[in-house]
């Protein structure tokens, strides 16, 4: 992340907090290219020719951020963890309706060819790691919200750790411990729903 702009962003936020919409308006072009940088970090982990573009979740999030009225913006690292989960959250639903169609849903039934197939398992894959994600957080919420961050958001480590309030060797164990426990759980996902 860009830190000039970082005093400027926490203003817009508290004024935006404090109900002045128009501080949002002002808030999005400069947290554009942030945004757009979380948005293809997130689709550089999907296969070619998903059907969401980075303009396509950029704008899915400025929506829901319109209907974020509820959040005590705290600054800068704040928004960006915060839109770093819309944007996780986008992705599993537009991967659970992909995988609720491969299985019947609305669509033609056609031939699977080898390219389908993958693209089909990438979605199986983002919901698994989201239910093992889901599961991690019951378990222990903070090495989940290091995942998010960090798979999911593109943070650094520093980032991470400015975002939790913890130190950044806690994030680094954390980002360690939680990546063996979830390539576990996903790998016996797969094991158990082939």
């Amino acid at each position: 992340m860009r830190e000039p702009c970082s005093q400027e962003v926490t203003r817009l936020l508290l004024a935006w907090r404090q109900g002045k919409q128009d501080a949002l308006d002002e808030l999005i072009p400069i947290v554009y290219e942030e945004l757009r940088r979380q948005a293809h970090h997130y689709l550089q982990r999907e296969q070619k020719g998903h059907s969401l573009q980075t303009a396509a979740l950029i704008n899915e999030t400025y929506l829901r951020l319109l209907d974020c009225d509820t959040v005590s913006w705290k600054n800068r690292a704040h928004f960006f963890a915060i839109t770093a989960q819309m944007m996780r959250h986008i992705l599993v639903d537009h991967a659970r309706s992909r995988r609720s169609q491969k299985r019947g849903g609305d669509l033609e039934k056609t031939t699977l060819d080898q390219t389908l197939t993958f693209s089909i398992a990438r979605d199986s894959d983002l919901v698994a790691l989201d239910d093992a994600l889901n599961e991690l957080a019951l378990r222990d919420e903070r090495r989940s919200r290091v995942v998010e961050l960090r798979f999911f958001g593109g943070l650094s480590i520093e980032e991470t750790a400015e975002v939790l309030g913890v130190c950044p060797d806690t994030v680094v164990r954390d980002w360690r411990l939680a990546k063996v426990w979830l390539a576990r759980e996903v790998k016996k996902s797969a094991e158990e729903n082939p």
